[in-house]
């Protein structure tokens, strides 16, 4: 499936919190969130790029198909 690029930081925190992620601490424009062994750092940017949400996605050992189920 091709990735969204129409996606906020926001949408990408809201669904990994639906995952199960928690919210750790935010440095800068950057939230950082943990589930288990898992640490994932998105960026609070309006649009986020699709190799960034590719790295978020490997990061958080996560699927598209997960991710917009989850939104």
């Amino acid at each position: 499936m091709k990735l969204p690029r129409d996606l906020s930081g926001d949408d990408v925190c809201r669904a990994l919190k639906r995952l199960g992620f928690e919210f750790v601490r935010q440095t800068g424009s950057h939230r950082h969130y943990v589930r288990g062994s898992l640490h994932v750092c998105v960026p609070m940017h309006s649009d986020i790029k699709p190799k960034t949400l590719q790295s978020i996605l490997k990061q958080a050992e996560i699927t598209v198909e997960d991710l917009l189920d989850n939104l």
